[in-house]
């Protein structure tokens, strides 16, 4: 989710080294920052009575406050998260050495948690919500509050980085999919997925879904921020990760089941269009 919605410039390469490592939850990122939430009274409690409020631009932050209840209800508004969450794990292997470190930026509520727990990484998530953050570190994350456009941890510190459901919501991919690569050390593995940009994804990510009753939320989306596939395996060449890219859909039968019953998961398989979800992995070169 929107990790890099209000993203601030980045200096040259001297501030680059000058950031954190991944660092414990006493040290580092995860003192006076990860941990720092800011909670404010709920805005219904300090409205005129009878005043409405106004409508959220698309793809505002401020949503994912309001649907904090709804990060682990299986059945909820974020059902799908959940699906694609285990679906981006079946592409993570077990630790390949010890201290290893998983990132997943846009890390929403920690749904990639309980996929990986027993894979031996340490499971930082980033993102920008703080009450997102919260739910995350409740299911083991170690949560950072930071845009995925400028992440702050130091160049090489991840064996995987995660984005998932990601680059749909920040104003400019490029940049947050060259802050992916620049945080994974040489052959560590990227995996991704979001929406594409075309027609057919903003008929059925956003009119159909938003109009199906549970679908998705209004304005959880802005079709303009949709990413065509060419455009992330490019940007991910140009920072030294090939990425292989495929279609993924829910399970027909399942899904149609889950509509019917709002119970049960739903598995995600591949399709053979990039049409309107894709996945991608790849790994990053050197040794």
């Amino acid at each position: 989710m929107g990790a890099g919605a209000d993203g601030q410039r980045r200096g040259g390469r001297g501030d680059r080294q000058a950031r954190t490592g991944v660092a414990g939850p006493d040290q580092g990122p995860g003192a006076g920052t990860c941990h720092a939430y800011s909670f404010t009274a709920p805005a219904d409690l300090c409205e005129a009575p009878g005043v409405a409020r106004p409508a959220r631009p698309r793809n505002d932050l401020g949503q994912y406050d309001d649907l904090v209840g709804e990060w682990w209800r299986p059945d909820g508004a974020f059902a799908m998260l959940h699906w694609l969450a285990a679906a981006r794990a079946a592409l993570i292997p077990p630790a390949s050495r010890d201290g290893a470190v998983l990132v997943d930026l846009g890390c929403g509520g920690g749904l990639l948690a309980p996929h990986v727990a027993d894979r031996g990484y340490r499971h930082v998530g980033v993102d920008l919500v703080s009450s997102a953050l919260a739910e995350a570190g409740r299911h083991g994350v170690t949560p950072v509050r930071g845009d995925a456009s400028a992440v702050p941890l130091a160049d090489g510190c991840a064996d995987v980085v995660s984005a998932g459901e990601l680059l749909e919501h920040v104003p400019d991919p490029r940049r947050a999919l060259a802050e992916a690569c620049r945080l994974l050390r040489p052959g560590g593995l990227l995996v991704l997925d979001t929406i594409a940009r075309t027609w057919l994804a903003r008929l059925v990510a956003v009119t159909i879904a938003e109009r199906v009753p549970g679908g998705a939320p209004q304005g959880i989306h802005d079709p303009a921020l949709f990413v065509p596939p060419k455009l992330v395996v490019a940007e991910c060449a140009r920072h030294g990760v090939r990425l292989a890219v495929r279609g993924i859909r829910p399970h027909p039968g399942q899904f149609l089941r889950w509509l019917a019953t709002r119970r049960g998961a739903v598995r995600m398989v591949p399709t053979w269009s990039t049409a309107i979800l894709y996945q991608g992995h790849g790994t990053k070169e050197g040794v």
